[in-house]
């Protein structure tokens, strides 16, 4: 018998309906799971053993009357430490939040998964506020590639990652304001979405502002467009957030991507350098594409390089979510954070003005490249997982993680949906990922997209 840590929800699902298995044992066997990998992989800041076994065994009798409550009743999922969770201190990876208060509010994907069901086994790492794509922090120490303990997992939701990869639930709630779902979910083996902006609330607001999106990290792809119709609904909190979607994500999975207009863009253009082993398996997983109906064209965007106008966008958001500390708080932080604080605060409005022109822009160029072609293929990172506890892999010659995440921070600038799926393995048995990119609101064709892909046996993942 399969074990019930590496099920989908999908699946688990189908056996609570069935009366195969029930969320208790679902949830003792993910808590058990997430108990077992903390020591070396470092996933978690905190298990809600008692709260999750608490509503896995309601959600239980639901079940056992034939009523369950919404889309994922029973459902073990977890939530990064930069999202509230009613009941848990949310400390974003940082010492100068004060674990003291209420914490009676959830974040508005949170409030969705707690109505329908869902059971919170506890909180992922992250990052000092999320600020960078690795997994470290001085408040929890260094998150742990879940394949290979001396490599990271990637960031900034590496804990997500890793708790997916690794059977402790197969759904996380993850945020991505550079590619922090996209990224380590490439490193780790699993799926990630990163939505259009304002598809899925966020609440409170972000000091990275429109940067910063909520996605899902998940199995596969079917997995991803459930929980999205749980998730993807407005929410009063967010002034910015979208209206109801059309139609469920999963009624749109199944719709293939024959006659589909694919971009395939191997380098931005020349601009990154990928790593044989990542090209290889990208334009492999490409070429399956165009063997199942798609039109590839290899090409490239009119994208060039926005990283100088991503960074003062993102470091004067770091100067403003770190504003109120004073210099004793301040020697508490990350010493790559306090660094990319100084140079935001030295930003002016006009600097500022003059990065968001650019992104105006590049959002324009991206929306008339999706007049010609329906999605935009690439790799999800140039290269595989690095030495845990460096922000950039060493002898690389980068200073700051956006050094070598090229392919991803882009999209955020222009709000599109970019989802990784697992395409296959280095020659250390690491995983890689492929980028898929439409354009805004067109989430259902990144999905659909990857689900064929997984229902083709083109994914892949880690050992």
């Amino acid at each position: 018998m399969t074990e019930l840590t590496e099920l989908t929800a999908v699946r688990l699902l189908d056996g609570y309906r069935k009366g195969e298995f029930s969320p208790v044992e679902a949830t003792r066997a993910a808590l058990r799971r997430a108990e077992a990998i903390q020591p070396e992989v470092n996933a978690f800041v905190r298990l809600t053993a008692e709260d999750a076994l608490r509503r896995a065994r309601e959600s239980e009798e639901r079940w056992r009357r034939g009523a369950p409550v919404g889309l994922l009743d029973g459902v073990p999922v977890t939530v990064k430490d930069i999202l509230l969770l009613r009941g848990a201190p949310t400390l974003r990876g940082s010492k100068t939040v004060d674990p003291g208060g209420r914490w009676d509010e959830d974040a508005p994907s949170v409030a969705r998964l707690r109505e329908h069901g869902a059971v919170f086994l506890g909180k992922t790492t992250t990052p000092e506020f999320g600020w960078k794509g690795v997994t470290d922090s001085p408040l929890s120490g260094v998150t742990r590639h879940p394949y290979d303990r001396t490599r990271t997992a990637g960031g900034s939701s590496g804990g997500a990652a890793a708790a997916v990869a690794l059977g402790a639930g197969p759904l996380a709630l993850g945020t991505d304001g550079g590619g922090s779902v996209r990224i380590p979910a490439a490193f780790c083996g699993i799926f990630a979405l990163k939505p259009t902006y304002g598809r899925v609330p966020l609440y409170p607001a972000s000091a990275f502002g429109t940067l910063a999106h909520v996605g899902p990290m998940t199995r596969d792809a079917a997995d991803a467009a459930l929980l999205m119709d749980v998730i993807g609904h407005p929410d009063s909190r967010d002034w910015s957030a979208l209206g109801p979607a059309a139609a469920a994500f999963t009624d749109g999975l199944a719709g293939g991507v024959r006659g589909l207009r694919v971009a395939y863009s191997p380098t931005l253009g020349g601009q990154v350098a990928v790593r044989p082993a990542v090209a290889a398996a990208v334009r492999r997983a490409v070429q399956r594409l165009a063997e199942l109906g798609a039109y590839v064209e290899e090409t490239d965007p009119d994208l060039t390089d926005p990283v100088e106008a991503f960074h003062t966008l993102w470091f004067s958001g770091a100067a403003r979510v770190t504003q109120r500390l004073g210099p004793e708080q301040r020697e508490l932080l990350d010493p790559g954070l306090r660094e990319i604080c100084a140079q935001g605060a030295g930003y002016s409005a006009l600097d500022y003005l003059a990065a968001v022109d650019i992104r105006m822009d590049l959002g324009r160029r991206m929306g008339r490249f999706h007049d010609t072609y329906d999605l935009l293929l690439t790799p999800t990172l140039p290269i595989t997982a690095f030495e845990a506890g460096a922000e950039v892999p060493k002898g690389s010659g980068h200073r700051r993680w956006t050094g070598w995440t090229p392919f991803t921070y882009p999209f955020n600038m222009t709000q599109q949906p970019a989802a990784t799926v697992p395409v296959g393995t280095d020659g250390d048995g690491l995983p890689i990922g492929m980028q898929l990119v439409a354009a805004r609101h067109r989430d259902d064709l990144v999905l659909r997209a990857a689900h064929t892909l997984y229902e083709a046996g083109v994914t892949s993942g880690g050992n």
